[in-house]
């Protein structure tokens, strides 16, 4: 059994890199390699021309891999995703590269879903590699134009752990407050991160995920957390609004709709069960994402949990949860289903908790 485990290694940390096309994702990615110490980065893209990689961090060219001068590595995907992870993963078993964790730019109009799809799907990914989180570049000049003709702009925002803010300096300030105010309305979770002249600390780009046991109390819940709200009285009965913010509406926007739910006691397992096979079997295809915190009764260890549309990271056990609470959070971000349809989901889990609001 110890010597098992010592040799087990831990899944390779997989950050997917996304944004609108022009966004600045490769400034962003050129400035996370020239400036990486310590680990090593694998970056994956679909091709090589249109990487737009930096010639002056290049070492060596090696087949169909780049290696940088830093010690990173870049390739192109051949054929499919699952096999060029494989590819890379035999090579690094076998010391011909080195690498500790993997960016996967995606194209600038790629939904990001059926990528994280792949990684609960696959045997081999699921057994290697872990999503660390998404990260979405967000251009402050273009970016609003973007959002009102291209729903897969929309959706890259939606399924976010991160954005981060290009070209703010381009904008005025009000310019920039009502697209950060648009932002949040699509996605209340991610935190916005404005970029400097396109670079932002590489260290805010990883471990966003909540699907990792080693995470404390506060960063479990950070990945939960409404990062705005409109109405002070939001809450109140146990459901945050995340509804669009006053002023024009936007057509694709609409199509988004999100919900959270704060449940002050735990919940029984039957219920919770029953919640999500529910919403799975109706709504799967529309579901973006569904992540949460959840205490269930008779189990003292609370888990998170995440999926999207109908497939889902097994359960991890927050083993070294310290918090004295034992309230559940759950957020779901959903396509073509308005937040009433979303909340009356969530009722179902509200039913079994007993009212701890009395009426005024």
């Amino acid at each position: 059994m110890t010597d098992t485990m010592q040799t087990t290694a831990p899944h390779v940390p997989v950050t997917l890199l996304t944004g609108f096309l022009g966004a600045g994702k490769t400034t962003l990615l050129n400035a996370v390699i020239s400036n990486v110490t310590g680990s090593k980065i694998a970056v994956i893209v679909n091709e090589f021309g249109e990487a737009g990689l930096d010639h002056d961090l290049i070492e060596a060219v090696d087949e169909d891999i780049v290696l940088m001068q830093s010690g990173c590595l870049c390739c192109s995907i051949r054929g499919d995703l699952s096999r060029t992870l494989q590819d890379l993963f035999t090579r690094k078993q076998e010391d011909r590269v080195n690498f500790d964790r993997v960016v996967i730019e995606t194209t600038g109009l790629a939904d990001p879903g059926p990528i994280l799809q792949t990684f609960v799907a696959d045997p081999y990914l699921t057994k290697n590699f872990r999503i660390d989180g998404v990260v979405t570049v967000v251009d402050a000049a273009t970016g609003p134009d973007t959002l009102n003709r291209q729903f897969e702009a929309v959706s890259q925002v939606a399924m976010a752990d991160l954005l981060v803010l290009s070209k703010a300096d381009l904008v005025s300030e009000s310019d920039r407050c009502a697209f950060e105010t648009r932002l949040r309305s699509l996605n209340q979770t991610a935190e916005i991160l404005k970029a400097d002249r396109g670079v932002v600390p590489a260290a805010s780009l990883w471990d966003l995920s909540g699907m990792r046991p080693q995470k404390t109390d506060d960063q479990a819940l950070a990945w939960l957390t409404l990062t705005a709200t409109n109405d002070p009285l939001d809450n109140l009965s146990g459901l945050a609004s995340s509804g669009p913010p006053s002023g024009p509406s936007h057509k694709h926007d609409a199509r988004i709709g999100s919900a959270s739910i704060i449940l002050h006691n735990p919940i029984p397992a039957a219920a919770f069960d029953l919640w999500l096979d529910t919403l799975i079997m109706l709504r799967g295809p529309d579901i973006l994402r569904v992540k949460g915190i959840v205490h269930l009764e008779d189990i003292e260890t609370p888990f998170v949990f995440h999926g999207v549309q109908h497939l889902f990271d097994p359960p991890v056990p927050l083993h070294d949860w310290q918090g004295t609470d034992r309230q559940s959070r759950i957020v779901v971000i959903a396509r073509d289903m308005t937040r009433a349809e979303l909340v009356y989901s969530l009722d179902m889990l509200r039913a079994h908790q007993h009212s701890e609001i009395q009426p005024v």
